[in-house]
């Protein structure tokens, strides 16, 4: 079993090209399964979630060949409408499959989705946006069998931004007849590109990045070449690391806009930090500051899947910050193992309260989820002494050898 190993306590030093985004790629290669002419993807980061996409993609009979981050998809043969219980279980966003595959065949098969034990994540409000989009569903054994002869015209009313079901429905409702209407949708950045990478195929949408998002249904699809954009979430990581371990990271090949409250809230720890067109800048050469009270909410607030990251961050800093989990009721699975290394947190529910301390110590620990795992590396680049990570499958999920991302910036850290 692999791990990483880290000698902590080094100053970060140098640029970073921020990869392309793992949650605006999966949607994306489901995607591809609604055109029958070829897709060529640009900017695909290699990661395991990504080929578990081109594996769902092959299993339904396409094609896909994938070099230097470029991926280019053939659908045209597609026939299969089930995807295995085994793949379905390797990540969480093989659900987004759900919706192209019912589009292009009328019909579709999938057991519930796997990804990081995080707490529940129900796929209901897919479900029920699909039964008013005429899909007839029956749940059984564990596996969702679901069948329409048409896409029925609808309204769907989220009852919460979920990205998931608002990617979903967009999918499921491109190529169709008559105008869908998603409200309360969620904003995300990611949401944007998907409507980018769909109207580039010929898709009639618009709306992505506000509440309310609008399908005019299109019989074809036509040949696409696009680019991914960068991984907001991967930058907050770069940006997190820099800031506690102290020295001056260049983050390129970035839109500044998608994690504009991230910069807001490193000013705010005491970090200079500047933006420029497709760059963000980070220097740090003091102790950070705690920052009192950090929400997670969706998009533009906080992103859930920051707020390991900046716990990480904030093990060390001046003062007590208390986290509020608002998303996902299991997702400090990573306060354990930053306790070892002698971080101070209490946690109450969905809250986690985090005196800093005046340092932490190297230690053995494991990563439970991907987000997590990505906290306890940033961990041990800032601690004191030797950190060993065991459990990095969960990170190589999100990450592209993220010991070589920091090697080349400085620390010591490499893979066993």
């Amino acid at each position: 079993m692999s791990k990483i190993i880290i000698c902590g306590g080094r100053k970060l030093d140098g640029e970073v090209n921020v990869q392309g985004s793992k949650n605006a790629v999966l949607p994306i290669l489901a995607a591809t399964i609604l055109n029958e002419e070829e897709c060529v993807v640009h900017n695909c980061p290699d990661l395991a979630d990504t080929r578990s996409g081109f594996e769902i993609i092959r299993q339904l009979g396409g094609k896909v060949s994938f070099c230097d981050h470029t991926a280019v998809i053939k659908t045209e043969n597609m026939k299969r409408h089930e995807i295995s219980g085994e793949l379905m279980c390797s990540m969480r966003s093989s659900v987004l499959f759900l919706g192209p595959i019912i589009s292009r065949c009328g019909q579709a098969v999938i057991s519930y989705p796997g990804g990081c034990a995080i707490g529940l994540r129900p796929i209901d409000l897919h479900l029920k946006a699909f039964k008013e989009l005429g899909v007839k569903i029956e749940e059984v054994g564990g596996y969702i069998y679901c069948k329409a002869d048409r896409i029925r015209p609808a309204t769907v009313n989220l009852l919460f931004p979920s990205v998931g079901a608002t990617e979903n429905i967009m999918l499921l409702a491109t190529v169709s007849r008559g105008e869908t209407m998603i409200v309360n949708a969620a904003r995300e950045p990611e949401i944007v590109d998907l409507q980018n990478f769909l109207n580039r195929m010929g898709a009639k949408i618009s709306g992505a990045g506000t509440e309310i998002i609008r399908i005019i249904g299109v019989e074809k699809l036509k040949k696409v070449e696009y680019n991914i954009i960068s991984d907001r979430i991967f930058a907050t990581t770069c940006a997190c690391a820099a800031a506690c371990c102290g020295g001056d990271v260049v983050l390129r090949n970035m839109e500044p806009e998608h994690i504009r409250l991230i910069i807001s809230m490193l000013k705010d720890s005491g970090c200079k930090v500047v933006s420029g067109e497709n760059h963000v800048r980070i220097q740090n050469s003091e102790r950070l500051l705690g920052l009192g009270k950090i929400m997670t909410s969706p998009y533009p607030g906080f992103p859930t899947d920051a707020q390991a990251l900046f716990m990480s961050a904030l093990a060390t800093a001046d003062g007590t910050t208390v986290f509020v989990e608002n998303i996902f009721e299991s997702r400090y699975k990573h306060v354990a193992e930053l306790i070892k290394m002698g971080a101070d947190i209490i946690v109450d529910g969905r809250l986690a309260a985090v005196t800093g301390c005046n340092y932490i110590q190297g230690a053995k620990i494991c990563a439970g989820d991907l987000r997590g795992g990505a906290a306890l590396v940033i961990a041990g680049l800032s601690a004191i002494g030797d950190t060993e990570i065991t459990g990095i499958e969960h990170i190589d999920r999100g990450y592209e050898r993220i010991e070589n991302v920091f090697s080349a910036l400085g620390a010591s850290i490499k893979r066993k």
